[in-house]
């Protein structure tokens, strides 16, 4: 028991009792929060690991679409490029100036 003092003895007892209480609860309590803490820090990662698995796999599909729709697209771009080409020379050009010596030279009849 605590020395003599004008409080009654149960109270100082009960007081100091309550102390050590404190006193030896601390260090669970603190390893209770660091767990606490661990277990969320654990949960958030897994979260954002989720998530970027998830968006890479959206990109890897967009990705593909493209790829897709460019493969698809080949003849239609060639055929496209060739007409430019075909426009922006004389080809037209010579072809009318032959059609129009084919049909003069044509017997008429």
């Amino acid at each position: 028991m605590a020395l003599p003092t004008p409080v009654n003895g149960q109270i100082t007892d009960a007081v100091t009792q309550a102390n050590v209480k404190v006193l030896c609860e601390a260090p669970a309590m603190a390893m209770g929060a660091i767990y606490q803490s661990f277990a969320h820090s654990t949960g958030i990662l897994y979260e954002n690991a989720t998530s970027s698995q998830q968006q890479l796999a959206i990109a890897g599909q967009a990705a593909t679409n493209q790829g897709v729709i460019q493969i698809y697209s080949v003849d239609s771009m060639a055929g496209a490029v060739a007409t430019s080409k075909l426009a922006q020379a004389d080809v037209p050009d010579n072809m009318m100036a032959l059609l129009t010596a084919l049909r003069a030279s044509r017997p008429a009849g």
